[in-house]
């Protein structure tokens, strides 16, 4: 029924104009507007809509993933453009917030509506 039909994902925000400063200058993805909406343009497929949402919940599981070929140098660059990583207790993380040896090599960090976003290994 849907095989021809091309999906995309999406999820929600606090404020679209704080979504699109996090994701356009600091993340440096390329995002458009429309309708009150993002859409963030990424490598591979079609753009992740990002919508307004006034009761907005930060979802409890990773929303995007960001493929890198080096998660050291990405969690490096994040920090310097004052993204913090996320600590989770029980996980084998570095201090800079990185797992390694339970699957790929990943650090997760939040946008400024609290959604969950990851760095990971592209093996």
């Amino acid at each position: 029924m849907f095989e021809h039909a091309p999906a995309f994902s999406g999820f929600s925000v606090r404020d679209i104009k704080a979504a699109k400063v996090f994701y356009a200058e600091v993340l440096g993805l390329q995002v458009s507007e429309e309708h009150g909406m993002l859409h963030l343009h990424v490598t591979g497929g079609r753009p992740v809509l990002v919508y307004p949402k006034p009761n907005h919940s930060p979802a409890t599981y990773t929303v995007l993933n960001f493929p890198v070929k080096d998660v050291d140098a990405a969690v490096a660059a994040l920090a310097g453009r004052g993204v913090d990583m996320l600590h989770y207790e029980g996980m084998n993380l570095d201090a800079s917030g990185v797992m390694r040896g339970q699957g790929p090599t990943i650090a997760w960090f939040t946008d400024p509506s609290g959604n969950v976003l990851s760095v990971i290994e592209d093996a």
